[in-house]
């Protein structure tokens, strides 16, 4: 329902010969005691000038105040020296006068310096047409989506965004900076999913959200009421979005160095059932090798080889060439496969020859070490052997937000989990295989993963190209920093949606901000929680808006009303996968079951059952377990290599 006010003016158009009106600009002045400020969205009249039905929508930008005073001297003597007077001899005039940027003329040609005519506070109707909304509000298949309310000189008209330019497929990706805990950047973003969720249009498709948890427990607890005030259930009315938690959240962690027990703060026993593993093999590590491997130590040769190993040994049926047959699957498939052809090598030349297919035999030890070396630095996300847990490839579900908790895994970790994440959004967008049309990846902290100066890492080369190329397949990017300025400029210059928290004066000083006016400077630089600064296609001049606090619950509460559980025994850790995954589970039963088993046969059997998935969890588990699991279990014996004299010993390279 659109709010019609009463059409009272508020001021009056004035302009002189050093201060004109000109088409993108005007100046006009009020009573001492108006309700406008910066950023109020005002209207001009053409009543009076000959221009009658011209309307002019614009924006507040700078505001003054001053008397008929010539100097500041004749208010001293006027006081006769004494602050402390409290009645001037004189009445002084004082006046208002305010500098406001055009948004839009109506009609836009012949486009025209704004007339002399009075000034009026724009209402529901004149917001939408001041910031062009009209266009993709009122329109036969609307895409508008609710971003928060004009709340300026006593308003509180909605604001919406354009679907098309957000998410693609004219523009997209939103980039949101501001100071670290005063910006409420990850609350504005967990808004902007609900509301997208909650309007996104049925013509476009199905959309859903992953996210990339990178600070404590900020996205841990999605599914969560949180507390809302009166005033914000009202802010949710108003716009039209539902005041209740994500419905359908998917949470995915790695495990510990244990390889039971999940790293991330979600591990409260009410609560630690909804969160997978998520554990990669050799399979899905080896193609983001680059990410894993240092440069400068890896050369072309080096590369020959990784490349030869993914495209003629992994996953197939191979022959090393000294009479052992060999299917490489797992790392522990793949350092045998070296040993036996380290060993060959001694056996048939006496230790003589370096080369095995023309790859030296200095380059495959420092390759070897190298990938070996990775399950280690990554231990609980890369497994040795065993099959992998991953997320729902080509069955993401409409509308859900799946999140990634990586805040606990080390940087190098985290990079593997991007770079590999991002690469097969993008593979299956491709290719329409991954169950929804549009992804919006969250991504805090830009200014650690695509820092404007630096080496160009697999990762910020990740983020470049899904920025520059991502809207064509329905991958948008949803960043956040502390200061955009260190942001690397293609990705931040490529976000169709920019939105401002409260920012630092030394952050408003960078040239990135000279745009703005003194006066808008200011007011960002002392925004209050819950107030922003939206810039978008469709508007013509940044505009304030205030967003109602999310219904979800905050990290920071989330962890003092469920406390993490200390980790668990290896045996209790088992227990509590297997009746996550199966409720008929007896404790008791499990740990009969596993009293005298290895713990590797153990967590290769658990990974089965997670992947698999039976009916009757504890009757497979013991099937499986019983069967001695292990990186052979799935194929034919391989005939052994009988063992060299003189073992040649491992180099450290």
């Amino acid at each position: 329902m659109i709010d019609k006010a009463i059409a009272v003016p508020i001021g009056r158009v004035v302009a002189t010969e050093l201060k004109p009106a000109t088409p993108h600009q005007f100046h006009f002045w009020t009573p001492t005691d108006t309700t406008i400020g910066i950023g109020a969205i005002i209207k001009v009249g053409g009543g009076g000038t000959g221009e009658e039905g011209r309307v002019v929508y614009g924006v507040v930008t700078e505001g003054f105040a001053y008397s008929d005073l010539a100097t500041p001297l004749h208010d001293v003597v006027g006081a006769e020296g004494d602050p402390a007077r409290v009645e001037a001899p004189t009445a002084r005039q004082q006046i208002r006068y305010w500098t406001a940027a055009v948004l839009r003329h109506t009609p836009e040609e012949p486009l025209q310096p704004v007339p002399l005519g009075q000034v009026y506070l724009a209402d529901d109707a004149d917001v939408a047409q001041a910031l062009r909304m009209d266009t993709y509000l009122y329109s036969a298949t609307p895409t508008a989506i609710p971003v928060g309310l004009y709340t300026s000189a006593g308003r509180d008209a909605p604001v919406y965004l354009d679907a098309d330019f957000l998410l693609g497929p004219e523009a997209a990706h939103l980039n949101i900076s501001g100071m670290s805990g005063l910006a409420t950047k990850t609350s504005a973003v967990e808004f902007l999913l609900a509301s997208i969720f909650a309007h996104f249009p049925a013509h476009k498709g199905r959309v859903a959200a992953l996210c990339f948890n990178v600070k404590g427990p900020d996205l841990c607890f999605l599914d969560q009421p949180g507390d809302l005030s009166d005033e914000d259930r009202k802010r949710y009315e108003r716009l039209g979005v539902p005041s209740t938690p994500f419905e359908r959240v998917q949470l995915y962690a790695p495990l510990k160095a244990d390889g039971v027990n999940l790293n991330t703060l979600r591990t409260h026993p009410d609560l630690v059932g909804d969160v997978e593993p998520l554990t990669w093999g050799l399979q899905e590590v080896v193609d983001y090798a680059e990410v894993l491997l240092n440069r400068d130590d890896i050369d072309a040769k080096a590369d020959a080889f990784i490349d030869f190993l993914r495209d003629r040994v992994l996953g197939r049926t191979f022959d090393d060439g000294f009479g052992t047959t060999h299917r490489v699957q797992t790392f522990a498939d793949l350092d045998r496969l070296f040993r036996s052809i380290f060993d060959g090598l001694e056996i048939t030349s006496g230790g003589r020859s370096d080369t095995w297919r023309t790859h030296h035999i200095a380059t495959m030890r420092k390759v070897r070490n190298r990938l070996l070396n990775i399950s280690t630095r990554c231990k609980g996300l890369v497994t040795d052997d065993g099959p992998s847990s991953d997320l729902p490839w080509q069955e993401f579900q409409d509308r859900t937000v799946y999140v990634i908790d990586i805040a606990n895994v080390d940087p190098l970790g985290q990079d593997l989990v991007f770079a590999r994440v991002v690469s097969k959004l993008r593979e299956q967008l491709e290719r329409r295989e991954l169950g929804v049309d549009a992804v919006v990846v969250f991504v805090d902290e830009l200014n650690k993963y695509a820092p404007g100066d630096g080496p160009d890492t697999y990762v910020k080369k990740m983020l470049l190209d899904i920025s520059e190329r991502g809207r064509y397949l329905g991958l948008v990017l949803f960043g956040a920093e502390q200061f955009r300025s260190q942001v690397h400029r293609r990705v931040v210059g490529n976000a169709g949606t920019q939105i401002f928290g409260r920012m630092d004066m030394d952050e408003l000083a960078t040239p990135g901000y000279q745009v703005l006016t003194p006066a808008t400077k200011s007011k960002l630089a002392t925004l209050p929680i819950g107030e922003l600064m939206v810039r978008h296609p469709h508007f013509t001049q940044p505009i304030f808006i205030r967003f109602p606090k999310p219904p979800v619950l905050r990290g920071r509460d989330g962890v003092e009303r469920f406390p993490p559980a200390a980790d668990v025994p290896f045996e209790d850790a088992v227990v509590r996968q297997l009746v996550r995954l199966d409720r008929r589970v007896r404790p008791n039963q499990v740990k009969d079951l596993i009293a005298d088993r290895e713990q590797d046969d153990v967590r290769r059997a658990l990974a089965v059952v997670r992947r698999t998935r039976p009916d009757d969890v504890l009757a497979y588990f013991r099937k499986v377990l019983g069967a001695r699991v292990d990186s052979e279990a799935s194929r034919p014996r391989e005939r052994q290599a009988v063992p060299p004299l003189n073992p040649i010993s491992d180099e450290p390279y």
